[in-house]
């Protein structure tokens, strides 16, 4: 297993970041990490994301495990068979006072590649997340 997870404080209520974060249509224009992302954000719902992340770009289509608006989205991907590289990507919010949250952003990798030390560096995504954090935070609180 590996897991990275960040987090953020937004000076915006829930719904505006919720709002922001499932506006896959504008990701192009502000999310330097998830620059591509089609689909909708309900539960069972398969999304088109494409990340880049150190130079390179991965095209992928995770499920979406949780939807709850102006709390959680959550969705699992996977690199082929489930098992062999298995990500659970997950976007929390929590109220912190009149209008601020704390957005926790975490992904925890499982499956057998997770241990290969070539597979770890593409796992690297910490710098992305951070720089994905700040760009939604100027967003939501423009």
């Amino acid at each position: 297993m590996h897991a990275v997870r960040t987090h953020i404080d937004i000076a915006a209520p829930a719904s505006r970041v919720w709002q922001v974060l499932t506006d896959f249509d504008a990701y192009p224009r502000w999310n330097p990490f998830i620059v591509s992302a089609t689909g909708v954000a309900e539960v069972g719902a398969v999304l088109e994301n494409v990340l880049v992340n150190n130079g390179s770009t991965m095209r992928f289509r995770p499920t979406v495990l949780a939807a709850v608006p102006g709390r959680e989205l959550r969705w699992v991907g996977r690199f082929g068979v489930r098992g062999l590289l298995d990500g659970e990507h997950s976007f929390v919010i929590d109220e912190t006072g009149p209008g601020s949250v704390r957005l926790t952003h975490a992904e925890t990798f499982t499956g057998a590649l997770v241990a290969l030390p070539f597979i770890r560096r593409k796992l690297d995504v910490l710098d992305a997340f951070h720089a994905m954090n700040t760009a939604l935070k100027q967003r939501a609180e423009q």
